[in-house]
């Protein structure tokens, strides 16, 4: 199941909407933003099908 999550860039302050697969378990990854294209750090947690946390971060060194 997909499910849509809001985030702000860290480095360019818009919002936009990233999707995530809640039957996939707990996941990590890196992904640019789609309009300044820097690297933001996705971390979420699911359990039985519901998110429990989503966080996120500059990937930048």
């Amino acid at each position: 199941m997909l499910a849509e999550q809001k985030y702000t860039c860290p480095h360019c302050w818009r919002t936009s909407v990233i999707q995530i697969d809640l039957t996939a378990g707990s996941q990590s990854f890196v992904q640019d933003c789609e309009v300044c294209c820097n690297p933001i750090e996705f971390r979420y947690e699911t359990q039985s099908g519901e998110l429990v946390s989503f966080d996120y971060e500059s990937a930048a060194g």
